[in-house]
């Protein structure tokens, strides 16, 4: 049962939350100061030891549950003779099937093991990474010959050898060059070259270049493909340092927002469908969340002096802005964002939390306002980590939808991977976040909340 009650004046679902409250701020030592609040979910300045716990659980969690491991797809049992064909054989899909090893997912969980790795310094990170590419390299030819005799279509990693949508390329293509480039083999150049090669050459796109699906309407254009694009297509720049990469996930970035930015309320509408001009807005969390993931890659690799640069850094900034101004008394966000009788949601949380502390740290924006909005977040999406380092609250897969009822109603779980490896991201931000403390602004407790205080130049 929820855990965290939210008053409004409608009824209101709720992802529940891990520790009881409320709370109150630990940093003030007056215990009897009438002045203090209390907390839905705490509120106080984390310990680096407390996020390192957090993500610690989801990696033991991830460790167990993500198998790497060929399969019997009728009896379950393992095959480890890869020299043998067998029609039946298949990837794990892990604990519950909700882990392959090749889903847009699991590329985003491994972004996050890398971002966990670099900010804490512990190797089961990396080596969690160097498993499951490992993994991939031993397979891909075994799967590739099964392919050739029960069709591209029925393999296990049809998402790479029939490769038909951005879910199937973008996210896994952009870890894979990540994990590259920290040095964690085999040498997956050719998949690679695959899957870089059909985002920028074979994807649909609209008359103006805009990448595009056939689904739900002929020409539909969705928010989730900034990130299903937007960084492989920049990771390629940076592995080969071909600007035409540079360019064309740039033109993505500008364009994405051209036709689903409002600017007005600075959120993304989920998608649109061309067949119809006067759309309605239904601003999904996720959705917004992974276009804020994409502009964070992209501004990360975009040389400094590109033309559509300061655009996109300008809808990043208005992005924040509007983020900041909805974030929930939980310190999360909302499955709609801009409806607060929806439940609130992980994925996005993290997502929000990670792109927040990271501009931050990059020198984006100021951590005046938001270095205190990212603080919050953390400790909610913090509570949504069980003890077995399940992520709770998160929404499963959603395609695009027209009407509130779908997005009000989606079910969440704990066995999708959607919240994973946005919540490592943030953790390992918040990290950072933390560290640049005293170098580029100070923390000072006042009036029972947090000031970052921009240290002078």
């Amino acid at each position: 049962m929820p855990r965290l009650a939210v008053l409004c004046s409608a009824a209101v679902l709720v992802a529940p939350l891990n520790a009881e409250g409320p709370f109150r701020n630990r940093d003030n030592p007056d215990l009897h100061d009438e002045a203090e609040g209390t907390y839905p979910v705490p509120y106080h300045l984390p310990k680096p030891e407390e996020i390192t716990a957090v993500l610690e659980r989801i990696h033991a969690n991830l460790d167990r549950a993500m198998a790497t491991k060929v399969v019997n797809a009728k009896t379950g049992a393992e095959i480890t003779d890869l020299t043998t064909f067998n029609a039946d054989a298949v990837a794990s899909q892990g604990e519950r099937n909700g882990f392959h090893v090749m889903t847009y997912a699991t590329g985003v969980t491994h972004a996050g093991m890398l971002a966990a790795a670099d900010a804490t310094g512990d190797a089961r990170y990396r080596d969690f990474v160097a498993r499951h590419v490992e993994f991939l390299g031993r397979t891909i030819p075994y799967f590739r010959a099964q392919a050739e005799q029960i069709g591209a279509k029925n393999s296990s990693y049809r998402r790479l050898f029939d490769t038909n949508s951005l879910d199937d390329s973008g996210s896994m293509c952009a870890a894979l060059i990540k994990a590259r480039f920290a040095g964690i083999g085999p040498d997956l150049r050719p998949e690679i070259k695959h899957w870089a090669d059909y985002i920028r050459f074979k994807e649909i796109r609209i008359a103006d270049g805009t990448v595009a699906r056939h689904r739900p309407q002929p020409e539909s254009l969705w928010a989730d493909d900034a990130y299903m694009c937007i960084p492989a297509l920049a990771q390629m720049g940076r592995l080969t340092g071909d600007r035409a990469w540079f360019d064309e996930a740039a033109k993505q970035a500008v364009q994405i927002a051209r036709h689903l930015f409002n600017p007005t309320v600075g959120l993304y509408m989920h998608g649109r469908h061309l067949n119809q001009p006067l759309t309605a807005e239904f601003r999904w969390g996720r959705a917004n969340g992974w276009v804020i993931l994409a502009q964070c890659e992209l501004l990360d690799v975009l040389p400094q002096d590109h033309p559509l640069r300061p655009e996109i850094l300008a809808t990043y900034r208005r992005h924040v802005q509007a983020l900041a101004e909805l974030q929930s008394g939980a310190g999360l966000w909302h499955q709609l964002l801009d409806k607060p009788d929806s439940y609130l949601e992980s994925s996005c949380t993290a997502m929000f939390v990670y792109a927040i502390a990271h501009g931050i740290n990059r020198g984006w924006i100021s951590p005046v306002t938001y270095g205190s909005v990212a603080q919050a977040g953390w400790l909610g999406l913090a509570q949504q980590v069980n003890a077995q380092g399940q992520i709770e609250g998160s929404c499963v897969g959603t395609t695009l939808a027209s009407d509130h009822v779908y997005y009000y109603n989606r079910p969440t779980s704990a066995h999708h991977g959607h919240a994973y490896g946005p919540v490592l991201m943030a953790g390992a931000e918040m990290l950072r976040l933390y560290r640049n403390q005293g170098k580029l602004f100070d923390i000072k407790l006042q009036f029972r909340t947090y000031h970052f205080v921009p240290k002078k130049s």
